[in-house]
């Protein structure tokens, strides 16, 4: 079998480097990199020999682990890639006490630097009950990223298997759609192809998802990845975000962002398109 489900890529600004390291069936690691100081920290690093290459090919080093929730392929690397580099101290950052090796739990608002880089946390409770986005911006003003585990997917969002509608809206409305318009967006999986499917459901006229869906099945069939996308790029196309527009509450026979969120969830649950 091929060693990646995508082909690894990176995305260079300079003051800050993500390198997107596929891992598992269709999970996505990432690996950010301060350029200034050469620090580097790991996004869900559920399999640590890929991140370890990684960083030896960037030539950094790792001071940071960022865990986004605690399910399985996220955080069961912790451990081992904490063994992996006895040299270091690393700093385990995760919101939830179920995650491996956690030594520093954070919650909303909670800010701490990788580098120079500046990264505050975003308590994103649903999908888990302790899932943390990460928001990273860099002292220069260059573009912001936000990692957002498996509760933002390009077109989609996180099952809700600890929470309810109201609690992806706040995640999804209240928090994460105020970031800049421009925030580069990692999310946890390649679910973007079948996410974008079910918004073509909801809202049949959307071109602009028409148009990204035509995409992300190009770049799927060359074995690219869909991802970064960005937090504009989702209030454009994402049913879940766009919960507050009428085409979407009418799609779901509700004029209540909530009960919008909460028909989405329960309807793409059984979507087979």
């Amino acid at each position: 079998s091929r060693q990646f489900h995508s082909r690894p890529i990176t995305i260079s600004q300079p003051d800050m480097k993500i390198r997107l390291v596929p891992a598992l069936e269709d999970n996505y690691m990432y690996l950010l990199v301060d350029e200034e100081t050469r620090q580097c920290a790991a996004v869900d690093p559920v399999e640590p020999q890929k991140i370890l290459d990684a960083i030896k090919e960037e030539n950094c080093t790792l001071t940071t682990i960022l865990t986004t929730h605690h399910h399985w392929d996220h955080a069961n690397g912790n451990d081992k890639l904490v063994k992996l580099v006895p040299s270091q101290k690393i700093v385990v950052y995760g919101g939830d006490d179920r995650i491996p090796a956690l030594n520093t739990k954070v919650g909303h608002g909670d800010q701490f630097k990788v580098g120079n880089l500046n990264v505050k946390c975003l308590f994103t409770p649903c999908h888990t009950t302790g899932h943390i986005c990460y928001y990273v911006t860099s002292t220069s003003g260059e573009q912001p990223a936000v990692f957002t585990g498996d509760t933002l997917f390009v077109g989609g969002c996180g099952k809700f298997f600890e929470g309810t509608p109201d609690m992806m809206y706040s995640a999804l409305v209240t928090i994460l759609s105020k970031l800049p318009g421009n925030t580069r967006v990692f999310c946890g999986h390649e679910y973007t192809v079948n996410n974008l499917k079910y918004a073509l459901h909801v809202e049949p006229e959307n071109t602009t998802t028409k148009e990204k869906f035509t995409w992300a099945k190009e770049q799927r069939a060359n074995n690219l990845p869909t991802i970064p996308s960005s937090i504009e790029e989702e209030l454009k196309t994402n049913p879940f975000m766009r919960v507050d527009n009428s085409a979407v509450q009418k799609h779901c026979r509700t004029s209540e962002p909530v009960s919008t969120m909460g028909f989405l969830r329960e309807e793409k649950n059984n979507f087979r398109g």
